[in-house]
């Protein structure tokens, strides 16, 4: 029976949906983006399933061409999407105007609940080192075409004869994209050494205690959590800051700016330890405030990613006050 005839069509196509949007994800960089990207080439499976042909291609690399090349259309003629590390060198300033640049078409965090569709630990951990913001935030530097054979090649390790078929190449131009790829990403600086799991029991306690430090605004004691070269960033606002003592400084600009009462709830997005904030508003309560996504190092904290944009906030479906 062919796979893709009727029911089977479905059942394939909503197996493989979830890793589909990991995929667009990293070639876009926005949740919504790619969530409408995975819908098109649903869309365009069904249409042309009756021209699938098995003997070319299995039904997972058939709906990875479609989803790439669907991807490549809606990059056309759009900028990248930075974080503020990629838009100029760090702020010295803790009390610098904090305006947002909604005109930045900023990376988002992807939320890993839109990815629980897997119990194999293999799957779970190269799932999680591929999508980490830092890595996600590197790929959008590279152009679509090179973004797009690396990911195919490195991350979902197809072969050069089939992301050649997918994106109607030969193969000698993907070794030849890929070898650029790997040289634009290596240039962006991307160092990966050391950042542990989200599950690595010394990560929880590390991430407890930034907690309990962050819920008391007790500065010193998130400081010294922090690695030497901590970087904290928000976007939307442009702004962002290196070390101890400029991460420091501002948190101390915030806590004074919002209050000292504070509630954290714990999520997950990219894989990678993230916190839902909330800070005590003017009536009973506390209202969410930020999304952070943190990482890791064996030395602590190196990085804090701060998301505001209230469509970021809506992809966690978090609640918007707690008591």
């Amino acid at each position: 029976m062919d796979v893709l005839a009727g029911d089977g069509f479905v059942t394939t196509a909503a197996g493989l949906r979830p890793e589909l949007l990991a995929h667009c994800y990293r070639m876009l960089g926005a949740v919504d983006e790619a969530e409408d990207v995975v819908q098109e080439t649903m869309l365009r499976a069904w249409r042309a399933r009756d021209r699938y042909d098995a003997t070319r291609a299995t039904p997972r690399t058939w709906l990875y061409a479609i989803a790439t090349n669907a991807c490549l259309t809606a990059l056309e003629g759009r900028r990248r999407r930075p974080l503020p590390t990629g838009l100029g060198p760090a702020s010295e300033d803790a009390d610098a105007p904090l305006t947002p640049r909604m005109d930045v078409p900023w990376l988002q965090p992807l939320p890993d609940a839109r990815l629980t569709d897997t119990d194999d630990p293999q799957m779970v951990v190269q799932r999680r080192s591929s999508l980490r913001l830092a890595l996600v935030a590197a790929l959008q530097l590279l152009p679509p075409r090179q973004r797009a054979v690396l990911i195919l090649r490195d991350v979902l390790r197809f072969s050069a004869a089939e992301v050649a078929g997918q994106l109607g190449t030969s193969v000698a131009g993907v070794n030849s994209a890929l070898q650029r790829a790997r040289a634009g990403l290596a240039d962006t600086g991307l160092r990966d050494d050391g950042v542990r799991e989200a599950d690595d029991p010394e990560v929880r306690a590390t991430v407890d205690r930034y907690v309990r430090a962050f819920e008391a605004a007790d500065v010193p004691a998130l400081v010294d959590l922090l690695t030497d070269t901590a970087v904290l960033e928000m976007p939307p606002v442009p702004l962002w800051y290196s070390g101890r003592e400029a991460y420091g400084r501002f948190m101390s600009r915030v806590f004074a700016l919002r209050g000292r009462d504070w509630r954290v709830l714990p999520t997950a997005a990219n894989g990678q330890p993230t916190l839902a904030a909330y800070c005590r508003q003017d009536g009973p309560g506390y209202r969410l405030h930020t999304v952070q996504v943190l990482t890791i190092a064996p030395a602590g904290v190196a990085h804090n990613v701060v998301f505001q944009d209230p469509a970021v906030l809506r992809a966690f479906a978090l609640p918007a006050t707690v008591g």
